[in-house]
């Protein structure tokens, strides 16, 4: 039924539970997963040393290395502990700016079936709402959203 999954993820507790289900769901389905980290820049405009800018674009990309990281562990893991050992393409990918925006456009480029995604990321109050960017995928996405709590 899915050919491509998209899980975007930002290391939370929220969206390493969505990538079980993800990799699951692509077990099942012989899909590719896309493993999306999305580096948002936007607050770091207007800072006043470029210099400060650079590491902390590069703090943030580790971060998201780390979170990839976890995706591609959590993979190997589901392995050995499923039965079914149906081999699972993964892509891992880290793109810049509003993180909303990019999943979506990432669905339309790549032509993804599903989008798998925690309820809420890292940041504080999404713990009591919906995440906003979870909630902005649900609203404009144009294929099916799991969201995993």
């Amino acid at each position: 039924m899915y050919k491509k999954i998209l899980l975007p993820t930002d290391g939370s507790e929220y969206a390493n539970k969505a990538a079980k289900h993800a990799i699951w769901l692509a077990r099942l389905n012989g899909a590719e997963l896309i493993a999306l980290n999305v580096i948002e820049t936007s607050s770091l405009v207007g800072l006043p040393a470029e210099d400060l800018i650079v590491r902390i674009k590069e703090m943030l990309k580790e971060e998201g290395h780390k979170s990839l990281e976890k995706i591609s562990d959590i993979l190997k893991e589901s392995k050995i502990e499923d039965e079914c050992q149906k081999e699972v393409k993964l892509t891992l990918s880290t793109k810049e700016g509003s993180p909303s925006d990019i999943i979506i456009n990432t669905v339309k480029e790549e032509g993804v079936d599903l989008i798998v995604m925690g309820t809420s990321g890292k940041h504080g109050l999404d713990r009591f709402l919906l995440g906003s960017v979870t909630e902005n995928v649900v609203r404009s996405s144009q294929c099916p959203v799991l969201v995993v709590h």
